[in-house]
């Protein structure tokens, strides 16, 4: 994929040390580093490497990334890596993908008890699904979820809600496969657990914070949204969607279509009209304070495994479900390149020196000039 002309960075660095000075009591200390770091990626202030590709002999300078999980430019090859990882963990099932969403009454309560709310949007996700499974109305087994927040709309407004990944089943006391009652077309009542969800997040919300009575029956005044789509083709369209959703972004860097006059224009789908893709323009202070809303507090962890699915069960369950249901066969993956040459094209880059932000050693950088004949200033 080309590198698109424009990113986040270019908008941060316009506008974000103004942003930074005048928001400065409304940022967290994390949203500040965060912003910061993608300024500087893959620029001079973070330092640098020289790489040496096998395949064509060539050497090459490239600037150091940030690494920050909300980095436009730093998440694919975490993605494939996680992607790879999730492949070995697949057995022989249907798999549902459901979508718990909060309402946006909820959005002021998020931007000040982050952690809170979105810590009780896990617990009750899976409060839901566990129980509704544990039902032998309904399956009566023990399942597992693998479940991703995102913050979002696609205009970068505040839309908390969960994507969901459980097998069409579980595994009963006697530790074997049991299928769900709908025999691959649907999995629980959403309508149930759409009530079941909005009593146990309310409830738990009660406890954790000490909110307005009026909030609340606002909340009970409509109908929350869980939303279960039919089951995943095969365990391929499984992988495709973990690779589409896990370390996706607020916005890419791809998105975004022009800067000027102090504006942003990104394009964004527009799901109320059939998905149609608009430009959507905006201040550049506000692109920033929309962009920084989905910036998560340090240490949050916004991919979660529960039940069969979690670290501590999955080393021992997976493969006897794989052995009872048969390893599903997927296409054979592209070999990961982890620093592809930008020369062949084909050869792996391998760092042959790192150095900091006062640049390589002058003899490095006069013998790659020469390489490339480069004349020297």
């Amino acid at each position: 994929m080309r590198r698109p002309p424009l990113e986040v960075a270019d908008i941060i660095s316009a506008r974000g040390a103004d942003y930074r000075v005048a928001h400065r009591g409304h940022l967290s200390l994390g949203q500040l580093k965060a912003l910061s770091a993608i300024e500087r990626c893959r620029t001079a202030e973070l330092g640098g490497h020289r790489l040496h590709c096998s395949k064509c002999n060539t050497d090459t300078l490239a600037y150091n990334s940030c690494r920050n999980r909300h980095c436009p430019k730093c998440q694919g090859h975490k993605r494939e890596e996680w992607m790879q990882a999730r492949e070995d963990e697949l057995f022989n099932v249907p798999y549902y993908h459901i979508v718990f969403t909060i309402p946006a009454e909820l959005n002021k309560v998020c931007l000040y008890a982050t952690k809170i709310v979105y810590n009780l949007l896990f617990k009750t996700a899976w409060s839901v699904i566990k129980g509704f499974a544990a039902n032998p109305k309904f399956l009566g087994a023990k399942t597992g979820m693998v479940a991703i927040l995102h913050t979002w709309g696609q205009n970068l407004s505040l839309h908390p809600h969960l994507h969901c990944i459980m097998p069409g089943g579980g595994i009963s006391q006697q530790v074997k496969w049991k299928n769900t009652r709908g025999k691959g077309k649907y999995l629980f009542p959403v309508k149930a657990m759409s009530k079941v969800f909005r009593a146990r997040f309310t409830e738990e919300l009660r406890k954790a914070l000490l909110l307005p009575d009026g909030l609340y029956k606002a909340l009970f005044s409509q109908n929350w949204v869980v939303y279960c789509k039919r089951p995943f083709f095969g365990p391929a369209q499984v992988v495709e969607y973990l690779g589409r959703y896990t370390h996706k972004i607020a916005i890419s860097n791809h998105r975004i279509r022009d800067i000027e006059n102090n504006t942003i224009t990104f394009s964004a789908k527009d799901y109320r009209h059939g998905g149609k893709t608009r430009p959507v323009t905006l201040t550049q202070n506000e692109f920033i304070r929309r962009f920084a809303m989905h910036i998560l507090p340090k240490g949050f962890t916004r991919i979660r495994h529960y039940g069969i699915l979690s670290s501590s069960l999955k080393k021992d369950v997976i493969p006897l479900l794989q052995q009872q249901l048969g390893k599903p066969e997927l296409p054979e993956r592209t070999k990961l390149i982890h620093r592809p040459c930008p020369v062949c094209r084909k050869g792996e880059l391998v760092t042959l020196m790192t150095f900091t932000a006062r640049g390589p050693p002058a003899i490095i950088l006069k013998a790659l000039l020469h390489q490339f004949h480069v004349p020297e200033k």
